[in-house]
């Protein structure tokens, strides 16, 4: 369950020195992204697409995120039907280690 999902921070000493960011790819159903600075802070919530992508660099690379819901059915009609794809989100990320 999405509403389970805890939000979670990207942090690699050794990328976060060297500033390589986080490159984050959302395919399908449109999605809830939260992400806040601290625990603390109230979470900005920003609703995904597909075909949107995030970047996490410089400081953005230890925001507090996640996604705590997905809207079923969203996905673009033509994307399902060009690739065979049953409903879903599907996220990519890039990162180097």
């Amino acid at each position: 369950p999405f509403c389970l999902l805890m939000q979670d921070k990207d942090e690699s000493s050794e990328s976060l020195c060297k500033g390589i960011p986080v490159v984050s790819l959302s395919i399908g159903d449109t999605a809830d992204f939260v992400m806040s600075r601290t625990h603390d802070e109230e979470p900005q919530t920003v609703q995904l697409y597909s075909g949107d992508a995030l970047v996490f660099g410089g400081p953005s690379r230890l925001i507090y995120h996640g996604v705590p819901k997905v809207y079923p059915g969203t996905a673009p009609l033509q994307l399902l039907e060009a690739t065979g794809m049953r409903t879903g989100r599907i996220n990519l990320t890039f990162r180097q280690l």
